[in-house]
């Protein structure tokens, strides 16, 4: 039995950043990811936006992550030179009874600490976008984009510098406490059994599966786990916009916005699918929802400008009709298990609150002693 000091289950964005933030720390750290590739899911299923911060409850976890979260990754990738770039983003009324609507983000966001929101009038967005039908817009300059490949690269190779493993293609079968340890026994290409101090459960979307294989974890502080489908459409022909370009959010969504990715290329989406399961299939019919949104603000779309892109799917753990639920990052103090973090409903802003997750699940270990 091989003994490690920290076991890291998913090597997703968080996942990653976490290893990297643990290796660097000078800790013994092995990332355990049941894919033949890291970033597979959520992290590289998305808009690839950096976000500023807006839409969170104040105090929030998604709040005051995102925001910190926003810096540490700014400042991440002028270091590192990974692809990214300040975009901006419009927030756009196109009706006179959203204006209260959009208006009331410029609050909500300076109680979160973002206070360079500005309110642009009809003709201030004409002028950043001539395209988008509006009757006045809340522009966010610090909201991005970013290559999440390229970033997840580094952040691999910044663990593997620092000494961390990754092993792919392996699945958890359990994971027992023993003693201050615990033994995590796995399926797969590299079937074995670890002796870790730490293990850290950072597997997005089969993150409430793998606290089900967690012995003596109370199954009471294990969520329900729902799945939240999202497709994304591609524009064929120019793009017209240089600005991420967001409607009024919706319930559990933020709506179908147009994004640009580093190429220059747009795409829309998300749109909202509650499924039951994990499944990547593309649903064609939906066409006629994503051109009657964009056309809100940007009447002159032609449908069959819309070309089928990818899907991906939220891990959230608050279902249809609910309030959207805050980051769940159980430590201790949560299931009196020393050693033990779950992340469990790590969506969107999970790309942008990355580092500032791995610092907080490092001060969380390091609390523990």
């Amino acid at each position: 039995m091989d003994q490690i000091e920290c076991v890291i289950i998913g090597a997703g964005v968080v996942g990653l950043s976490i290893a990297r933030a643990l290796a660097l720390e000078g800790r013994d750290v092995l990332i355990i990811e049941k894919e033949d590739a890291f970033g597979l899911h959520t992290s590289s299923r998305n808009s690839e936006v950096i976000h500023a911060g807006i839409y969170y409850p104040k105090d929030s976890l998604k709040a005051q992550l995102c925001v910190e979260g926003k810096q540490l990754l700014y400042e991440y990738c002028n270091l590192r030179s990974i692809p990214h770039k300040r975009t901006g983003k419009l927030i756009v009324a196109t009706e006179d009874f959203e204006i209260e609507t959009v208006k009331q983000y410029i609050d909500k966001a300076s109680d979160n600490g973002v206070d360079d929101l500005i309110w642009l009038s009809q003709s201030e967005v004409a002028e950043l976008e001539p395209e988008v039908s509006s009757v006045g817009a809340v522009f966010s300059p610090s909201t991005g984009i970013i290559d999440s490949h390229s970033y997840m690269l580094s952040l691999l190779g910044d663990t593997e510098n620092a000494g961390g493993l990754v092993v792919y293609q392996t699945s958890i079968a359990s994971i027992k406490p023993q003693g201050d340890n615990f033994i995590v026994k796995t399926t797969g290409l590299n079937a074995h059994e670890i002796k870790a101090s730490v293990v850290i459960n950072a597997a997005g979307l089969y993150a409430c599966d793998v606290a089900r294989t967690i012995a003596e974890l109370d199954e009471t502080s294990i969520p329900q786990p729902y799945y939240a489908k999202a497709h994304y459409y591609s524009l064929s022909g120019r793009n017209p916009f240089t600005h991420l370009v967001y409607p009024v959010a919706r319930k559990a969504s933020l709506g179908v916005h147009v994004t640009v990715d580093m190429g220059g290329a747009a795409r829309f989406g998300p749109d909202l699918d509650w499924i039951e399961g994990i499944d990547y299939s593309f649903d064609e019919s939906r066409k006629q929802l994503f051109y009657d949104a964009i056309r809100r603000y940007w009447p002159s779309v032609g449908r069959d400008q819309l070309q089928p892109g990818y899907t991906g799917i939220r891990p959230k753990i608050s279902g249809p009709n609910e309030p959207a639920a805050d980051f769940l990052i159980q430590s201790y103090e949560d299931h009196q298990m020393k050693g033990l973090i779950n992340l469990f409903g790590i969506e969107s802003p999970g790309l942008t609150a990355s580092l500032a997750i791995a610092e907080l699940v490092g001060r969380q270990i390091e609390s523990e002693g």
